[in-house]
This record gives structure tokens, C-alpha cells and sequence, in this order.
């Protein structure tokens, strides 16, 4: 088996990444800073955005998936007027409009998105259509058909009306919302067209922009020790799901693949997220649970079996801390 190259570095290292670089390349330069193996990103930022890019490094990559449920919060410029292929600053115009909404009618317009709602998302997307995404057919020239996703919008408000060009919004919503395509549906909701001119991303998850290092800073601290004090734990994509303690041999057995059984009896060692709420989670079959050895992370699991009767723990993704 070839080793990998770099350094093993495990953790999660909260960026605030500057516009001009694609996520891909802003978690390669962290990379290269750490000299790290493994690195992977939990949720895309457009080139235009800024902000929140959470960054996962080694054994932090297995929880990405955790990290990428987080609600994520978004202040963004919606320009009216234009429409442009890629729905923000950097497309091409395909279509003008001479209508302005104002205040009244931007508010009477927002409830609708909010909620759970229908979204196309725009074809300058990485969604994949027979194997290849669907900004590379754009792009191509390939007229590109998306269908509609189910998304989910917590909050969308109305902040600033800098003149009658542009309006400033705040949205925090869930995993899978384009802010483009929410921009454009916006637009054509009020009778005009429009595009998104500026994004920044304020929050995912529990982790805001106060959380986050900027990537020159990063860069500044010119030697990997001092870098390393910005990397928080592994088990930080974690929070929203209970700890389990189980025994060393458990532990053992789970780190080479294997299920183990855990006595019923044992219901009082499942403990509330680690973000801090107190008191004694109940079993339920199906649950997602990561088992832990003296607050070491050994593995992400699932309970199997029946309330009235021990468990299994099946290892779904082992953590090699």
C-alpha cells in the first residue's frame, strides 16, 4: 500500500476564506500549510463568497458528513436588473429589467421562501448529470436541466436597501440551498431579474465568522507548531450527535471493524451531545451514537436491536486516533 504523502494532522481548522479561491484551493493551500495527508471541505463556497469554509484534516474527513447537516448563515447582495448565467457577479448578462422593487414589496415576497420550499438549483452547479457536473455541460454549451430539490429556510430577512439597485439579505438555512438560485427566485418573484453581487458566509453549524482565521493570517504564522493551535478536535463535527463510552476490548474490537454487544444495563453510560447539554439519552434502534474510550473518539456507530434486550454497536466509520 503506498503512503500517503504529508504528515498525519487530524482535526478541524475553521476557516474564513477570502473571495477569489475556489473551496477546492482554499483547502489545498491549508493543506500545504500543515503538511497534512488528508484534507477535505464541509460545504462549498462559490470564488465570489466569503467566509465560514470549515476544513477537515485526516481523520476529521470521516466526520465530514456531520459537519455538512450544520444550518449555515448567509448575508448576501442581491443586484436587480440583471440576470446572468451563473446567477452571480462572474456570469455573463442574459437578460435586463427596468422594475426596482422596494421595501414593501420585498417584504410582502420573503415569507414565501421560507420554510421548506422547492429550489432549482443553477446550472453552474457541481450537481453531476450521467457522471459529470453540470457546470462543465454549461459551460460546454449543453442545455442543462436540473429538477427541483426540497430545502429548507429558517430565516430570510430583509437587512439593507443601499440604493434601488441593490438589497441586502440574511438567510440561515440548511444543507443543499444555493443562495444563487434563492437570489433568482427572488428576482422573479418581484417582476425583475436579479443576481447575486456579493456572499459571505457567517456561520455553520455552532462555528461563525468569530470562529474562523483568515487565511493570510494563517499563512503568517510562518511554522507548523504555531498553525496547529488554530486545529480543533476531531470529534468538533460531533456535537449534535451522544457519546457512548464503552470498554478497551469494545474499543478494540470496534477500531478492526467488528460490532460489539452492549448490556442494556448500560443505558446510563449514552450522555447528551458533548456541545453541553446534561442528563441521560435514551436508546433508540437505528441511533447514531460515537463511541468513545476516556473522551477518545473510536468510532462512529449505530445501535441495533431491540429496546427491551441488549444492543449491537456497529462501527460505521472507525476513527484512528
Amino acid at each position: 500500500m503506498r503512503k500517503p504523502k504529508g504528515d498525519k494532522v487530524d482535526g478541524w481548522l475553521i476557516l474564513d476564506k477570502p473571495a477569489g479561491l475556489t473551496s477546492a484551493q482554499a483547502v489545498g493551500r491549508v493543506r500545504r500549510l500543515f503538511n497534512a495527508a488528508k484534507a477535505g471541505h464541509a460545504g462549498t463556497l462559490d470564488p465570489l463568497a466569503t467566509g465560514v469554509l470549515p476544513i477537515a484534516l485526516g481523520e476529521a474527513t470521516k466526520t465530514m458528513p456531520y459537519m455538512v447537516e450544520g444550518t449555515k448563515t448567509y448575508r448576501f447582495t442581491v443586484a436587480w436588473g440583471e440576470r446572468r448565467t451563473t446567477d452571480d457577479a462572474e456570469g455573463a448578462v442574459t437578460e435586463t429589467s427596468a422594475v426596482r422593487p422596494d421595501t414593501a414589496q420585498i417584504e410582502a415576497a420573503l415569507p414565501g421562501f421560507r420554510g421548506d420550499i422547492a429550489q432549482v438549483p443553477p446550472v453552474y452547479s457541481a450537481i453531476k448529470l450521467a457522471g459529470r457536473p453540470a457546470y462543465a455541460r454549461a459551460r460546454a454549451g449543453e442545455a442543462v436541466t436540473l429538477a427541483p430539490r426540497t430545502i429548507r429556510i429558517d430565516r430570510l430577512a430583509l437587512v439593507n436597501i443601499p440604493d434601488r439597485n441593490h438589497a441586502e439579505f440574511i438567510a440561515e438555512c440548511g444543507k443543499g440551498t444555493y443562495i444563487r438560485g434563492l437570489t433568482r427566485d427572488i428576482a422573479l418573484a418581484l417582476g425583475t431579474v436579479g443576481y447575486v453581487a456579493a456572499l459571505r458566509r457567517l456561520a455553520v453549524g455552532r462555528f461563525t465568522e468569530n470562529d474562523a482565521i483568515p487565511l493570510d493570517k494563517l499563512e503568517g504564522l510562518g511554522h507548523i507548531p504555531a498553525r496547529l493551535a488554530y486545529l480543533r478536535p476531531v470529534e468538533t463535527a460531533l456535537d449534535d450527535i451522544p457519546a457512548l463510552a464503552v470498554t478497551e476490548a469494545d474499543a478494540l474490537r470496534l477500531r478492526q471493524g467488528q460490532a460489539v454487544q452492549i448490556p442494556r444495563a448500560a443505558d446510563s453510560s449514552v450522555a447528551g451531545p458533548i456541545s453541553g447539554q446534561e442528563g441521560v439519552r435514551a436508546w433508540r434502534p437505528g441511533q447514531v451514537v460515537y463511541a468513545t474510550l476516556a473522551d477518545r473518539p473510536v468510532a462512529i456507530a449505530r445501535l441495533d436491536g431491540d429496546n427491551r434486550q441488549d444492543m449491537i454497536l456497529r462501527p460505521l466509520r472507525v476513527l484512528n486516533l
